[in-house]
């Protein structure tokens, strides 16, 4: 089965499916197992330890590098912080990285943890700012870490322009597609060499696993990451993987349902009168609008509020909402939102009222009168 043979929703549903022979299952089976038969020099391919292969990851891998446009499977990673991490290995000590200002903050925070055991240079980049992204590449960079739209402040990178900026200056250019997903954005397709996911978000969709994964551009970058994972262990359980395979059997339904209910409820927050700015790549009038329409298939399910009142009128429409989780993460198929500065390792340049809300599959006339209330509960 080829993705380019298929359009991505059928793809999703078809692809990992065991072969169509009499009696066979039409769900991959979950293989439970520590180790395996082995005896004599191990032949390379050939199963032998549960910790550099496990068969109930493939059908998942397998999918994901295809609707990636990968060079071969994707590799799953234990969470979406540990294909970071193997992405972020390629930066040597002493190196240099550039990345999103407001990339997630664990992200970012990895990044610092580089510089302070490494050496390494980390440059923060306004990631939309384009000549300031190229001026902090400099001659020679090893990374460029991207994230479009940027979490949570849902910015827009020129990506093109800055892949080819970076390949200029020597550096890998790694993008973390979680927002967009591969239905909205395909960054190999436009020359970046790494890919990351946090499965646990939109490609699972159930907020019931905690799984990442990585898709390369060439195999020996793909060979490289598979090699990080197994030294490091950083692998995912055979019953997530399986649970993420599930899960992205909807994907196309799920992102289609929450992506429109995100542009009507931008659309009417933007001018709801307890609401001081909305931000979301989908509205026409949005700093990022223009670059997502060019780049994207589509605007993601995420969105950014500030609602009248500062910090104390966000906090209150969190506790006040009833059909809204309050919750952090992301891509579930229940609506979600939280103050982001609640984290004290937040970007400090992330306003102190912003909300940001992940629209889940519920009807948009439930989801917007709920929040219409909790906003109308914070301002008596």
């Amino acid at each position: 089965m080829h993705a380019e043979n298929l359009d991505p929703a059928s793809f999703v549903v078809a692809a990992g499916r065991p072969e169509r022979t009499q009696g066979n299952p039409v769900n991959p089976p979950v293989v439970l197992t520590s180790t395996y038969v082995s005896t004599g020099v191990p032949v390379p391919g050939e199963p032998l330890y549960a910790r550099i292969d496990n068969e109930t990851w493939h059908p998942f891998e397998e999918a994901l590098g295809a609707l990636e446009k990968a060079d071969g499977p994707a590799l799953l990673f234990s969470s979406g912080m540990a294909a970071i991490a193997a992405a972020m290995s390629v930066v040597p000590a002493g190196g240099r990285l550039v990345i999103a200002r407001h990339a997630y903050q664990v992200a970012l925070g990895f990044a610092h943890d580089l510089g302070a055991r490494y050496g390494v240079d980390v440059r923060l980049v306004d990631i939309d700012d384009t000549p300031a992204v190229i001026a902090a590449l400099g001659e020679h960079a090893d990374l460029l870490w991207v994230e479009s739209p940027t979490n949570p402040m849902l910015e827009v990178a020129d990506l093109p322009a800055l892949i080819a900026a970076a390949h200029a200056a020597g550096a890998l250019v790694g993008v973390d597609n979680t927002f967009a997903t591969p239905l909205a954005q395909r960054p190999l397709e436009l020359g970046a060499d790494l890919v990351v996911h946090s499965v646990t978000k939109s490609l699972a969709g159930h907020s019931d696993v905690v799984l990442g994964a990585l898709a390369a551009s060439t195999a020996e970058l793909r060979a490289q990451m598979h090699a990080y994972r197994t030294l490091h262990g950083s692998i995912a359980g055979p019953f997530e993987a399986w649970l993420a395979l599930r899960g992205l059997r909807t994907l196309a339904l799920r992102v289609e349902r929450s992506q429109a209910n995100t542009v009507e409820l931008a659309r009417r927050l933007a001018t709801h009168p307890l609401v001081a700015e909305v931000r979301f790549p989908g509205l026409p009038g949005d700093p990022g609008h223009e670059r997502a329409a060019a780049q994207m298939s589509g605007f993601g399910s995420l969105l950014g509020m500030r609602p009248r009142g500062g910090v104390e009128a966000a906090d209150a429409v969190t506790r006040a909402v009833r059909l809204w989780t309050p919750a952090t993460s992301l891509g579930g198929v229940e609506s979600t939102l939280e103050r982001r500065r609640r984290f004290q390792t937040e970007s400090l340049t992330v306003p102190e009222d912003l909300v940001r809300m992940s629209v889940g599959i519920e009807a948009v006339e439930d989801l917007w009168e709920d929040i219409d209330q909790a906003l109308r509960t914070a301002h008596p």
